[in-house]
């Protein structure tokens, strides 16, 4: 496949430290240009990467007629924006997630000109690790999954950091508890009918630090979570089936140097097998099917729709916090 070139939004640390790294792994993928707010800092990590290109403003970059494709690890106020900018131009968007603040923000990404390929960035879909538990549930290994059961926590109380700051879009739910809603969706293979949530806030910063939530999908299958940003640092998911159980062990983390597991379970309690995974980086991989929808070698199978539907849960367990009552989507 003739190799998909790319521009870099922002020195965001996901994208030097996790997606940009391997991105360049993939002979698939040409990173021609990387830009900042400032262009020496722009420079410094075009420089570092191995970048050819450094603009030192947005705008600048996406002028750039040879980049076809735009990276956007922006902060999440700016996501939309900054996508609908990168369309207009004529550049297909890969944005990080959560792709806006709320379901009627994203809605406006609609206005994307025809033939722009939008796509919000779980990387978790295109992980070797979850497309081996999805084939597992496929097979019926683990009998009818009726529950889904995620953890996932870090801590980070520093007041300069986007993730404490509410007015734009900091807080644990936009954060990381996109991910449960994103993974269930994935496994069950089907969406929640109704939602219902329990918050901490930070009582400086006004975030949710703690949120957990259930999520009904019907036919008795449920979503439990709780994610926070002021907790012990740790992620792990169950899922659990009427045969047996699958467990992932760095659900979203997942290293790129090293083998990813997951865990099967039978009837016996705790007995079951360590299944390694070859070497992969989700993130290259995340690139890689992006780009093949480019090039027409693959359909699209989550771009601007599934993006809003993700929104309208992520609003729907904010709107239970509230009212203190099961929510629809």
């Amino acid at each position: 496949m003739k190799p998909v070139k790319w521009g870099i939004i922002s020195t965001a640390n996901i994208g030097v430290a996790k997606v940009i790294p391997g991105m360049l792994k993939s002979r698939d993928i040409e990173i021609v240009a990387i830009s900042s707010r400032r262009k020496k800092t722009a420079q410094e990590w075009a420089a570092k990467l191995g970048i050819p290109k450094a603009y030192g403003s947005y705008a600048e970059m996406l002028a750039d007629p040879e980049i076809e494709a735009v990276y956007n690890p922006l902060p999440n106020h700016l996501h939309v924006p900054l996508t609908l900018a990168a369309a207009r131009a004529g550049k297909h968007v890969l944005c990080e997630k959560p792709v806006a603040i709320t379901a009627r923000e994203a809605a406006k990404l609609r206005q994307a000109p025809k033939g722009i390929h939008l796509a919000e960035a779980f990387m978790v879909r295109h992980a070797a690790q979850w497309i081996a538990a999805r084939d597992l549930v496929k097979k019926n290994k683990i009998g009818e999954v009726k529950a889904i059961q995620v953890l996932f926590s870090y801590f980070n109380r520093d007041p300069g950091n986007v993730r404490n700051q509410a007015d734009i879009g900091g807080g644990g739910l936009l954060d990381i508890g996109c991910y449960p809603i994103t993974v269930s969706r994935f496994i069950f293979a089907a969406e929640p009918q109704r939602v219902i949530a329990a918050f901490e806030r930070d009582p400086k910063f006004k975030t949710d630090r703690l949120a957990s939530g259930l999520a009904d999908f019907g036919e008795g299958q449920q979503l439990s979570f709780a994610v926070s940003t002021q907790l012990a640092p740790y992620q792990r998911v169950n899922i659990m089936g009427t045969k047996g159980r699958i467990e992932i062990e760095i659900p979203f983390n997942a290293p790129p140097d090293r083998p990813n597991r997951y865990f099967v379970q039978g009837m016996t309690m705790n007995e079951g097998l360590w299944t390694e995974l070859p070497v992969s980086d989700q993130y290259q991989l995340q690139a890689e099917a992006f780009g093949r929808v480019i090039r027409g070698r693959q359909k699209p199978v989550w771009g601007v729709e599934d993006a809003i539907q993700n929104m309208r849960i992520l609003d729907a367990f904010l709107r239970s916090e509230k009212t203190g009552r099961w929510e629809k989507p």
